[in-house]
């Protein structure tokens, strides 16, 4: 069995953070969508939830000036984050992989107890725009495409979430940015879901 580290390493929190700064309402093609993924639409009220949660958040904590000042993509971010957990679950559908809640409590306490604690793990999702009510949804994703990388392999892992937001046919509305199935995610960005089979020289383990 491969041992777990517990360090603070999830790909669900490590967003793309170079997604185009831009604002939004709906599509020509989907009005009031900020995207469409399958028969699933990620409203436009409900991204702006989802990033005032984390702006509650942010503005409550005593880094809150630098927070606020260090996040002005979290609109794209935070869409972003919402299409990959889709996809993610899709594909983890297909394959008969399942995360219960079990698990993301265990794998949450693992993190707070190798990172200082809960405060301070809150401290730092926050700092990737992930608000301590969102953490669990996060760590789930993460769970989620261990598990897939476990019983597929990280290389047919990857080319399973292409193969799934194709079949999906991922649709972000234009002011939000252009979908990249490779990337997984709104061009231009790095990749984020992507893995490397081996880490390269130097690039920490991911959790196994």
């Amino acid at each position: 069995m491969h041992r777990r580290r517990t360090a603070l390493v999830v790909s669900a929190a490590v967003l793309v953070l170079s997604a185009p700064l831009l604002t939004a309402c709906g599509s020509a093609s989907h009005p009031g969508a900020a995207a469409v993924v399958g028969d699933d639409r990620i409203t436009v009220s409900q991204l702006q939830h989802e990033v005032n949660v984390v702006r509650d958040a942010q503005r409550s904590s005593p880094q809150g000036q630098q927070l606020l000042a260090n996040s002005a993509r979290l609109n794209q971010d935070t869409l972003i984050r919402l299409v990959q957990n889709r996809i993610v679950q899709r594909a983890a559908e297909d394959n008969g992989v399942e995360v219960t809640r079990r698990e993301v409590q265990r794998r949450r306490a693992e993190v707070e107890r190798s990172n200082g604690g809960a405060e301070t793990v809150r401290a730092r999702f926050l700092a990737l725009g992930i608000a301590p009510d969102q953490i669990d949804e996060a760590l789930t994703m993460d769970l989620t495409r261990a598990k897939l990388d476990g019983k597929l392999g990280a290389a047919r892992t990857n080319d399973v979430l292409r193969r799934t937001s194709d079949a999906l046919h991922v649709d972000v509305n234009p002011r939000y940015g252009t979908w990249d199935p490779k990337r997984g995610t709104a061009e231009p960005a790095q990749e984020p879901w992507l893995r490397a089979t081996a880490p390269a020289p130097g690039e920490p383990q991911r959790p196994a």
